[in-house]
């Protein structure tokens, strides 16, 4: 993934602001309208074919997993303290995860609600997951001794999961993974090796759902070969989706750390990480909470995206114990609320300091996140609502409606639910919220 050293203040002022905060802060904003970062294409009838499964997923599981994880400290840690590759390159040795660890990766991938997971086939440090018959910096010749990318994917096989490839193109461990930039030798011998390793991953493994490129320095597309490549890409695996990251547009884009929708058919996932690192880095303590994580799902089902959610397994292949938990507590809530976000339509409604929303067809889901007590309220509801429920128990729950507002009325003290309490509304027709309209025509007091 992208090395982002900005901070995430910084990050706060960009494009997207306050989806961007509450992504990376979770703090409570009144979340504009999503912005359009690439041009409005309608998907073709083979994009839509293609990625029909992964629209209904809405939720899925990275994993950065690599040599770096023994380290860990990051897993840009060979470029950020400048380690020399005679001197990183042995830690290949020492790597050698418990067998088949990808199963419980699988297992908890599914209890927490995720439909495919994605896994780093190659990252940046250049490092071969898998046994390629072109290098023997792979876990084939190395520590593992045996294909981890064989294993992760029987194990997502086994739990009826998805399968994605990443792959990072940039690579600091082949002597030409900067040289390519200006020497057309080198740059024809590197691209040929890239392109022959993505042809074993595609080619090994059966079928494989989505191909996940990811840093394409030094090279634009014409260096990569990126239209011969995908070419390839589809001649192997005519069903795979592939993102927009070797520099062409792709099947769709990738938001990172961030929460960015497209528009005009174009398909989108945010990817995240639950603490700020990718790749496993033990002093890393800076954990999102189960409660950020599902409003950051929520936000994405809303605005018609994905949300990729990473672990960093330790060197033995374990999860992290505190992603875990979060997991294991939104697979919890997702067990109750998960057709409010598997089944959601684009949802115009947005507008509250304690609650979001999706919608499925006419029925609007009132997420409430800081649970206030007594009544909840939704301004400038633009339809007639019929009847009003908590998801949680089924119960049904009283309501006022005039022409500024709904009010949910009798609520209990405590959230019915954790971490999010999700009330139902259905409406007569799609319900969309004008607040300009309160604002402007809601009676005012003398002065």
């Amino acid at each position: 993934m992208e090395n982002l050293t900005f901070n995430r203040r910084q990050m706060l002022l960009g494009t997207g602001a306050s989806l961007a905060g509450l992504a990376l802060t979770g703090t409570a904003a009144a979340a504009p309208l999503a912005q359009a970062v690439a041009s409005s294409v309608a998907p073709t009838a083979d994009q839509a074919r293609r990625m029909q499964w992964w629209h209904a997923a809405k939720f899925g599981m990275f994993i950065h997993f690599g040599v770096y994880s023994t380290i860990g400290r990051h897993e840009w840690v060979m470029e950020d303290e400048a380690i020399p590759v005679v001197e990183y390159a042995p830690h290949a040795a020492t790597f050698n995860p418990v067998k088949n660890s990808a199963r419980a990766w699988a297992k908890l991938a599914k209890a927490a609600g995720m439909k495919y997971m994605v896994m780093t086939t190659k990252h940046h440090e250049g490092f071969c997951n898998f046994d390629s018959k072109l290098t023997d910096y792979c876990a084939g010749k190395q520590g593992p001794g045996r294909d981890l990318v064989r294993e992760y994917v029987e194990a997502a096989r086994a739990e009826g999961l998805h399968v994605g490839f990443y792959y990072s193109l940039m690579d600091w461990h082949h002597p030409e993974g900067a040289r390519c930039a200006n020497d057309e030798e080198a740059r024809k011998r590197f691209v040929d090796y890239t392109h022959g390793l993505i042809r074993e991953i595609l080619t090994n493994y059966g079928k494989i759902d989505v191909l996940w490129y990811d840093v394409s320095w030094p090279l634009d597309a014409n260096g990569w070969e990126s239209e011969r490549m995908n070419k390839m890409v589809f001649e192997l695996q005519p069903d795979i989706i592939v993102n927009n990251r070797n520099k062409l547009s792709g099947d769709f884009s990738t938001p990172e750390q961030r929460i960015v929708a497209e528009t005009g058919g174009r398909a989108w996932e945010s990817c995240m990480t639950l603490n700020d690192s990718w790749g496993y880095q033990r002093a890393d303590d800076n954990w999102k909470t189960s409660k950020t994580i599902v409003r950051n799902l929520i936000s994405c089902a809303r605005d018609g995206g994905n949300y990729l959610l990473n672990i960093g397994p330790k060197p033995d292949g374990s999860i992290p114990e505190e992603s875990v938990r979060v997991l294991t507590e939104v697979g919890s809530w997702m067990q109750t609320n998960g057709h409010s976000i598997y089944q959601s339509d684009l949802c115009q409604v947005r507008r509250s300091n304690y609650a979001s929303f999706t919608r499925i067809g006419n029925t609007l889901y009132m997420h409430v996140h800081f649970w206030p007590g007594e009544y909840v309220a939704i301004s400038g509801l633009k339809t007639k609502v019929k009847s009003a429920k908590l998801v949680k128990t089924g119960a049904s729950l009283k309501f006022t409606q005039d022409d500024f507002r709904v009010r949910v009325l009798d609520l209990p003290v405590k959230a019915p639910d954790f971490p999010v309490t999700t009330i139902a509304l259905e409406c007569e027709s799609e319900p969309t919220q004008d607040t300009d309209y309160v604002r402007k025509n809601k009676p005012r007091m003398a002065v």
